[in-house]
């Protein structure tokens, strides 16, 4: 297995190049929204994980497993694009390549990735409230919700926007608390 760094070494020019493709035929967002779509799909079949990373599987199986995946509709230049890893013989860094095209796509668009993590699913009301105070902290110009459910937490949330991460769950507060009195 290689390492992290080398995997995000060998995928960054790919989604570099990606990102100029997107960028030439102003389809940035398209792209986003399909690599999403993607990423989505890989995270959830484990099966289709190891197919396209395998090595002993054809490049004509992987390709036509694309194409299948993609379908008619989509997008031309992705699917090239997918191809080309195919061929080059990168298809198994397909999820690191398009998780490095959404963090360019958010550099990009002055956007941040806001990790939050809560007990239970977060109303529209409680995301809208969550993404105006990642504003006020990042004064960026949108924000990118990615939820995660950790029913340890009790109550609350747990926001993480790059480095910085705000602890707002009651698992956090009586952590806190446990921690000032045990220091007296």
């Amino acid at each position: 297995m290689t390492s992290k760094i080398a995997t995000a070494e060998i995928a960054a020019p790919y989604s570099q190049a990606l990102l100029s493709l997107a960028k030439a035929k102003n389809l940035t967002a398209e792209f986003g929204e399909d690599g999403r779509s993607l990423l989505s799909l890989l995270s959830e079949n484990q099966d289709l994980q190891n197919f396209i990373s395998n090595p002993f599987i054809s490049n004509e199986n992987k390709k036509a497993l694309i194409k299948k995946i993609l379908g008619e509709s989509g997008n031309p230049y992705l699917r090239n694009f997918l191809l080309l890893l195919v061929d080059k013989r990168r298809i198994a860094f397909l999820e690191q390549v398009l998780q490095q095209y959404l963090a360019l796509l958010r550099q990009l668009n002055q956007t941040v990735l806001a990790e939050v993590t809560s007990a239970v699913p977060l109303s529209e009301a409680q995301q809208q409230a969550v993404i105006q105070k990642v504003l006020a902290i990042t004064n960026a110009r949108e924000v990118e919700l990615e939820s995660k459910i950790d029913s340890d937490l009790i109550g609350g949330v747990i926001i993480k926007v790059g480095s910085q991460v705000i602890d707002a769950s009651l698992r956090g507060q009586l952590r806190r608390l446990s921690l000032r009195l045990t220091s007296n």
